[in-house]
């Protein structure tokens, strides 16, 4: 569709309807504007000419700006040559363009594909067209509001280092047995973004009781994939072809003193590992350098401890001197490393059954995983670089 004429409005104009043939102003109008009203209409008649050819050049190129320029220098009003009171005429879709530039500005040069996955999601939540499973897990949620929080500080903050990826399965089951540390669970966290983020796959975590107990964080980690650290739940997980997360050493390993960082605790009594027997998946040992330094424990308000019921009260160098502030990790430097897969699905049937094979597996992925540790201390530089 063609752009609608313009009528500009004033004594240099075309005649608009009902003005007539007239296209100066009238007499009354000079009468009343006076002599030196008039020698200044002519000079701002001759400034809008000006104008006009320069905006005119700027449209139709050097060319025809050359031509309106020559014919206002001359004291003529070329046929183009058109006032417009209101400015020159925006371009068709300059507002949109603007808010596009500002919508790459802000997130990139994807922003606008995030701003459409956004309201999607928005929609999606106002409808209530979204999905849990069986154990509360809400993937629409955990793609779009959970992972992004998290993941400025595995990236930024902690600027995470990942190995052996490969070694995770592109599909089927897999169970990823990780070392806990940190006294807060920020591993399982970091954990859960680098698998995400590197094999396009959600880790579902096995969590303590007293994850569930937790007001709001409970229910935030059900949203977020976790389920209790049972082997019923685990194996249901693992039939169903999930990438399961497990900490076996629990408490023991994240409120351990910073004297012993680095040294793992018992692995309980390999109920990981039966899981994994009977449904015959691969077990894949996971070491992770740097989450010991970023809240190094080094005292324990035991009687504070037992009257809230929580494993420990952690004393840092930081907390609770600081308050709130204490609260925020040391931006350690992070190496997660991901080990070759130990196969299950070779042993007997009724091997989940044996205790002493149990043992050995589990000591086995053990010994995997701390001598994985000591090699990435050792290639690790310094603890914040």
């Amino acid at each position: 569709m063609a752009d609608a004429d313009v009528i500009p409005i004033g004594s240099g104009g075309r005649p608009g309807r009902g003005s007539g043939r007239r296209t100066t102003p009238s007499a009354a109008a000079r009468a009343l504007a006076g002599g030196r009203a008039k020698k200044k209409g002519r000079v701002d008649e001759r400034a809008d000419a000006d104008v006009t050819a320069a905006t005119r050049a700027a449209k139709n190129g050097p060319s025809a700006g050359r031509r309106s320029v020559e014919a206002a220098g001359a004291g003529e009003t070329p046929a183009d040559a058109v006032p417009d009171v209101d400015g020159p005429e925006a371009p068709a879709g300059s507002d949109f363009a603007g808010l596009e530039q500002a919508v790459r500005g802000l997130f990139g040069e994807d922003g606008e594909r995030r701003v459409a996955e956004w309201l999607a999601f928005l929609r999606r939540r106002l409808t209530g067209e979204y999905e849990l499973d069986e154990f509360g897990y809400d993937s629409d949620l955990t793609d779009q509001v959970l992972l992004p929080m998290l993941r400025p500080m595995v990236e930024k903050w902690f600027r995470v280092e990942v190995r052996g990826i490969e070694n995770i399965p592109s599909d089927g089951s897999a169970l990823i047995v990780a070392n806990h540390s940190g006294t807060m669970p920020l591993d399982g966290l970091v954990t859960q973004v680098v698998v995400a983020d590197h094999t396009g796959r959600p880790l579902r975590t096995l969590a303590a009781d007293l994850v569930f107990q937790t007001p709001f964080v409970g229910e935030l980690s059900r949203k977020g994939g976790a389920t209790l650290a049972n082997n019923d739940d685990a194996e249901r997980l693992l039939r169903q072809g999930n990438l399961v997360g497990v900490w076996p050493e629990g408490f023991k390993g994240l409120g351990k003193p910073f004297a012993e960082r680095y040294k793992l605790q018992r692995f309980g009594r390999g109920g990981f590992v039966s899981a994994a027997m009977r449904t015959g998946v691969p077990i894949v040992p996971c070491s992770i350098v740097g989450a010991e330094e970023i809240y190094p424990l080094v005292g324990n308000i035991a009687s504070l401890a037992r009257l809230l019921g929580v494993p420990y009260i952690p004393v840092t160098p930081f907390f609770p001197l600081l308050g709130p502030l204490g609260l925020i990790p040391l931006p350690s430097k992070w190496l997660i490393e991901f080990g070759e897969p130990i196969r299950t699905d070779d042993f007997p049937d009724g091997a989940a059954d044996d205790p002493m094979l149990v043992f050995n597996v589990t000591d086995q992925v053990r010994e995997t995983i701390q001598q994985t540790l000591y090699t990435l201390l050792m290639q690790r530089r310094s603890v914040f670089f």
